[in-house]
């Protein structure tokens, strides 16, 4: 199951729009019913308005109504296992269980699982608000 999602984020990161960083990264975040979101990143000549693949995959399944999630999984072409930006840490945060696992895969295939409370340990949540 898991290498069809690493499959699935690796052929998400062919689509990625980086033109001025050349550097594509691709999701696949699985709902806890097993639906399979990709995300890639898409880079804006207004830097600022560049978006990362993580967070593509989360707005895609959260604008179709899906908001409960089982695993993430990240690739980039990496030598070590990609790790993501505190953006995709904090929307993880707000849309993911501190438990769910996160994989985190490099270009050669090289994996880590975390979870998303390894990932963010001191979270800014409702919980603040």
């Amino acid at each position: 199951m898991k290498e069809t999602w690493i499959s699935e984020a690796q052929n998400a990161m062919a689509h990625a729009h980086v033109p001025y960083s050349h550097f594509p990264v691709g999701a696949c975040l699985v709902t806890k019913e097993g639906e399979i979101y990709t995300g890639c990143n898409i880079e804006n000549a207004s830097f600022g308005l560049s978006n990362c693949a993580e967070r593509t995959a989360f707005f895609k399944a959260v604008s179709e109504g899906r908001k409960e999630f089982q695993h993430l999984v990240i690739t980039g072409n990496t030598k070590e296992p990609i790790s993501p930006c505190g953006a995709c840490r904090q929307v993880m945060a707000e849309f993911c269980e501190p438990d769910m696992p996160v994989t985190l895969v490099s270009e050669s295939g090289k994996t880590k699982e975390m979870t998303v409370k390894e990932l963010i340990p001191y979270t800014f949540t409702d919980a603040q608000l």
